[in-house]
């Protein structure tokens, strides 16, 4: 194997090297994940497919992209100084914002050095002679290390449509989770945009004022909750930061998904009808994901989530000046909040323009398209370019795309081809030293992200400190312990009204995909009691190997 370089990337000093850890992704997992083993001293790798920082919010640069959290929430509480000093423009922060804020934590913990950009993993293999993982990269490089963790991102793999007759298409098409990076104008286009999600629901009040004509496929209606943001003032900003500690602590330890949000204390059912749509009604005037905490219940009592379901189906009832196109566009079928609740800057207003039509396509689904649009119910639509807003294939979409392979050669995609199976959804039975932040069986996508990436990372720190510390060459959860934390998430689970609803939650955007519920649903709060208590003692559930011994011996 040759020893000197021949890829003059600065990062890379060989085309066969060997370092401690190997961290792929650079999404604010990642750069936590840096800042932190560095602080250990472990000489750390971290390999990102893009040119440079951010994770989803490098690629996800569509019209209208902003977070669902507040920004004063959804921002990295491990530095006191970076939260004083760092100030956002707007309550919601928009991408270009995010991105910003990314790019200057890289810059700040001077973290770019130890980052390979533009660079895949192309397969991480565990070696049982050398008890350490080989990776290897598009670059031809291939990186022996001792703990491999994966920072790819929950919505991180587009979700690619296989319409047929797609190839033929003549016009532009766009992906809102693969936008370009230059600047795209629908000025005087026909456009037609396909899927009402999240992205789509962003996206379509922002192209309909650029679009000559902008025709919106629908197959499931989504509810939406309008994010009433505005530009932060020097008085809401003054708060957060004066009272930072109290409230970063109330989030990651006392609520279900670490966003303080004012959650009532009381069912639905508990008051009179009255009273009920009056605190819907507030909460609405409010906006945002806080209307989902109007009542302790939404998300388990029946009854208490058809109230809120109904409330929301008349307000965009209100808002639509068209009576058949506001009753395509309320959703039915589902409990609210059991596909991801939206929130809009003016979404069914957009509705209301002359310029948009809306084609509802979940009885008569997009047939083809053609070199000049789309075929559905018999009628061609003319385009001068396609908007996919399709989604991902989320939370073990992008680990599938690496040839990943553990013990005896097992490919994860084996072990997982009838759904996701792991311990405390942070590491897995059969794949010695391989971490995953946010993974499924991990509260991850059901929570503040930004709370959820730091406790993940924060732990797995202690785990690798651990290891070294004690002498530990591998350490993996026993699959008893990977079968017990799976029951507990799906019993969970099966205690809401989440599975009633066919949601990227469940995998089945994905054709094929196992159906089963991915994240954790249990809370933040439960979640990490879990993880400590398992750390506390002596990483229970685990089994190790010490460095000295080839014996595999359970965590005393």
């Amino acid at each position: 194997m040759p020893d000197q370089v021949t890829n003059t990337s600065p990062n890379q000093t060989t085309l066969d090297s060997k370092t401690d850890v190997v961290v792929v992704g650079a999404g604010f997992s990642g750069l936590y994940l840096l800042y932190k083993l560095r602080a250990l001293g472990l000489e750390t790798r971290v390999i990102e497919r893009a040119s440079d920082v951010g994770g989803t919010w490098y690629w996800n640069r569509y019209p209208g992209a902003r977070c669902d959290v507040e920004s004063m929430q959804y921002s990295y509480s491990f530095d006191s100084k970076l939260q004083q000093e760092w100030s956002w423009s707007e309550v919601f922060s928009a991408q270009p914002e995010i991105l910003e804020y990314a790019r200057h934590v890289a810059e700040r913990f001077d973290l770019r050095s130890s980052i390979d950009f533009d660079t895949t993993v192309l397969s991480s293999h565990f070696d049982e002679s050398s008890r350490r993982w080989m990776v290897k990269t598009d670059q031809d490089e291939r990186i022996s290390c001792q703990f491999l963790i994966m920072a790819t991102g929950c919505l991180s793999s587009t979700q690619t449509p296989t319409f047929e007759g797609i190839e033929t298409y003549s016009g532009k098409t766009y992906h809102t989770g693969k936008w370009p990076h230059e600047k795209v104008d629908f000025t005087g286009m026909h456009v037609g945009i396909i899927g009402t999600g999240s992205s789509a629901i962003q996206a379509i009040p922002v192209i309909a004022e650029q679009a000559k004509n902008l025709t919106v496929f629908q197959r499931t209606p989504n509810y939406s909750i309008p994010t009433r943001n505005c530009p932060m003032t020097p008085k809401y900003e003054s708060f957060w930061k004066t009272e930072y500690d109290r409230l970063r602590n109330e989030a990651r330890t006392q609520t279900k998904n670490g966003v303080l949000s004012n959650l009532n204390k009381i069912s639905a059912m508990d008051v009179d009808e009255k009273e009920r749509r009056a605190t819907f009604e507030k909460r609405w005037k409010i906006g945002g994901t806080y209307f989902m905490a109007a009542f302790n219940d939404l998300a388990t009592n029946q009854a208490s989530n058809d109230a809120a379901a109904e409330f929301v189906r008349d307000k965009i009832r209100e808002i639509v000046d068209d009576p058949e196109t506001g009753e395509l566009l309320a959703a039915k079928g589902y409990p609210i909040g059991t596909k991801r609740i939206c929130v809009d800057s003016h979404y069914f207003e957009t509705f209301n323009r002359d310029n948009v039509t809306l084609v509802d396509v979940s009885t008569e689904p997009i047939d083809r398209l053609t070199p000049k649009g789309v075929v559905t119910g018999g009628v061609e639509y003319e385009f001068d370019a396609i908007v996919f807003a399709t989604g991902f294939d989320a939370m073990t979409g992008t680990l599938h795309k690496i040839d990943i392979r553990g013990r005896n050669g097992l490919p994860l995609l084996e072990k997982w081809k009838s759904g996701p199976r792991s311990y405390l959804g942070l590491t897995a039975f059969g794949f010695p030293n391989m971490f995953m932040i946010t993974g499924p069986g991990s509260p991850s996508v059901l929570s503040n992200m930004m709370v959820s990436i730091e406790q993940h990372v924060e732990w797995v720190v202690d785990a690798v400190e651990h290891a070294n510390k004690n002498g530990i060459a591998t350490m993996e959860p026993t699959v008893d312990a990977e079968d017990s934390w799976v029951a507990h998430v799906n019993e969970v689970a099966h205690k809401t009204l989440y599975p009633k609803a066919n949601s990227w939650y469940m995998g089945v955007n994905v054709p094929g995909k196992p159906k089963v519920f991915l994240p954790y649903i249990g809370g933040v709060d439960a979640y990490r009691v879990k993880c400590d208590e398992v750390a506390a003692n002596n990483y229970e559930g685990f089994v190790v190997e010490l460095a000295d011994q080839r014996e595999l011996e359970p965590a005393e």
